[in-house]
């Protein structure tokens, strides 16, 4: 794979998109070393899963970092976790799903669903300024005018284009792409953390369901 590459790109199926076992066994590792955070907020214990049916952004960039949650300590593992962070200037998602299981509750209740649909009918969900921490991504992905292997402390940092998350930090020597657009159909994702400056959702339904019902 080249370092730049322009024109259209299509990877199919590509999970955690860009981001090779080093980036989350070495660049992030340096990243968290370095003080790199991803959200600007503690996350919770809990991973949620998303699907959707298209997400189309504009001014996508791509680095790797880490989502700590409440009281994690650098030298004391399980609190802290590797994440492909996917910002996005602008973005419109089709038929969304997203998903959280709550195990053992007491009192009977056992295992509880939060799961919420939005952008189903003819109008979709539309988010300004969206981040998205990452750990796990499936999704057909085509790119137009990207670069891949691009420092991360390169990207910008004000309102002229989309870079590193306002508030937190990453590797200015990691890794890192971005790209004019970028188009995914048939996502399936797992993140700790979604941050959005705008977040539009039409037709929005949200469940409480017994059992483990999960988006996919």
């Amino acid at each position: 794979m080249s370092s730049q590459v322009r024109g259209g790109t299509r990877w199919k199926r590509f999970a955690v998109v860009m981001v090779p076992s080093v980036i989350a066994t070495a660049a992030v590792g340096v990243g968290l070393a370095q003080g790199a955070l991803a959200a600007s907020f503690s996350v919770s214990g809990q991973e949620f899963k998303v699907s959707a049916d298209e997400l189309v952004g504009h001014d996508f960039v791509q680095y790797g970092s880490v989502a700590t949650e409440n009281g994690a300590d650098p030298k004391v593992a399980g609190k802290a976790h590797a994440v492909a962070v996917s910002g996005f200037h602008d973005a419109t998602i089709t038929n969304m799903c997203q998903s959280v299981v709550t195990p053992d509750l007491p009192f009977g209740l056992g295992s509880i669903t939060l799961q919420l649909k939005a952008g189903t009918g003819k109008e979709k969900v539309y988010a300004e300024g969206l981040y998205l921490d990452v750990s796990q991504l499936d999704a057909d992905a085509e790119f137009k005018n990207i670069d891949i292997g691009v420092a991360a402390g390169s990207l910008p940092r004000t309102s002229k284009g989309t870079g590193i998350q306002p508030g937190t930090q990453a590797n200015p020597n990691g890794f890192s792409q971005r790209a004019e657009e970028a188009k995914l159909t048939n996502v399936r994702q797992q993140a700790w953390a979604t941050t959005a400056g705008t977040f539009k959702l039409p037709d929005l339904k949200l469940r409480l369901l017994k059992g483990v019902k999960e988006c996919y």
